[in-house]
């Protein structure tokens, strides 16, 4: 503990709240009929942003692209030991979740679940948070 100057008083700490989630996380739904990685698949072959992007959006983009490399019309993402991890949409998300899950049921846990997948190279942004949901909806885990 540090001794405060004026004991009967502690200095605020300031904390912003958004009222749009951040552009990363706001991939849990498709519902404009694009993948989550549409923007980022645009982006890297045209050099274009989406028509409604805020500037905190287009920085938000502009860093993610960094991590994500097209090739023959699929992206992948970068990996820090330079492999690629294949981009998945929803419908192909869900259906590695099921076949995946069948296979390390024994060890009921969306984490190792979503290490599985990570090592089977495919990605997805929100990945734990939807094997950590399936594994809460399996009776056995």
């Amino acid at each position: 503990m540090i001794e405060h100057p004026d004991k009967n008083f502690i200095d605020p700490i300031p904390i912003g709240i958004h009222k749009h989630p951040a552009y990363c996380a706001h991939v849990e739904e498709e519902s404009d009929g694009n993948p989550w990685f549409h923007d980022i698949k645009e982006y890297l072959a045209k050099g274009k942003y989406p028509e409604h992007a805020t500037h905190t959006q287009k920085c938000t983009l502009q860093r993610l692209v960094n991590h994500f490399f097209q090739s023959g019309g699929i992206l992948y993402r970068k990996t820090p030991d330079l492999g690629l991890q294949w981009c998945v949409d929803a419908k192909e998300a869900s259906r590695l979740l099921e076949e995946m899950h069948v296979e390390t049921c024994e060890s009921h846990n969306g984490f190792v679940l979503a290490k599985k997948i990570l090592r089977a190279r495919h990605f997805w942004m929100t990945m734990e948070i939807d094997c950590i949901k399936y594994a809460h909806k399996c009776h056995q885990c």
